[in-house]
């Protein structure tokens, strides 16, 4: 799995010789993983800087309601990337990439605008340490 999250791309004869496995195996491994949905889909990861999407924002959204209804209302705002029903003191947390702050204001207005959304809190996340893929197992 680890090498899979490095490289997608690779072939499974380089896959199953880095784990002592033949092609064939490291094929029918991977070929089963999918069918158990355990690799949902394979991606590329681009870089949001590089497309004009540097600022990173998370976004706490408060609400008067139940807000798991509108969960499509959060998918059809742009520069959305996440948007999870939390616990704890708001209802959901977003996650967004924009340009600059004047597009933050825009996408918060289209947040208020979400029946049952009462607040936000929004913090501008710089610079990111680091991102883990998941581990197929604990440490």
């Amino acid at each position: 799995m680890a090498l899979l999250q490095q490289d997608a791309t690779q072939a499974c004869a380089a896959l199953g010789k880095a784990v002592g496995l033949s092609a064939g195996a490291a094929h029918e491994r991977v070929r089963k993983l999918r069918e158990r949905g355990v690799i949902r889909r394979t991606t590329v990861e681009v870089d949001a800087a590089a497309l004009g999407q540097g600022v990173l924002v998370f976004v706490m959204v408060e609400s008067s309601a139940w807000m798991g209804e509108p969960g499509a209302a959060f998918g059809a705002i742009s520069g959305i990337q996440e948007a999870r029903i939390i616990a704890g003191s708001a209802s959901v947390l977003v996650k967004l990439r924009t340009a600059a702050t004047m597009q933050l204001q825009d996408v918060l207005r289209r947040l208020y605008a979400i029946e049952g959304v009462s607040g936000t809190q929004a913090t501008v996340a710089p610079e990111t340490f680091f991102e883990r893929p998941v581990s197929p197992r604990a440490d």
